[in-house]
């Protein structure tokens, strides 16, 4: 069974005092590259024509209902 603790005078790429020779470890790399493209245009949501088609037929609902009503 290993052990999570490795011993210091086995475990290769280590120094005395245990610390790591240089070469041992990658460079340090900055993660990303150059600048970010921009960010997409923000939608204004629904347009005008949608919206109005959506009032008629509100509007038609709401006469259809009345109509019904009043036919009582």
């Amino acid at each position: 069974m290993t052990s999570p603790d490795p011993e210091p005078a086995r475990t290769p790429g280590l120094e005395s005092g245990g610390q790591v020779s240089p070469g041992e470890t990658p460079p340090a790399e900055g993660g990303t590259f150059g600048t970010h493209p921009d960010p997409p245009e923000i939608r204004k949501g629904w347009g005008a024509m949608p919206l109005t088609v959506i009032m008629v037929l509100v509007v038609l609902v709401v006469i259809g209902l009345i109509a019904m009503a009043v036919a009582l």
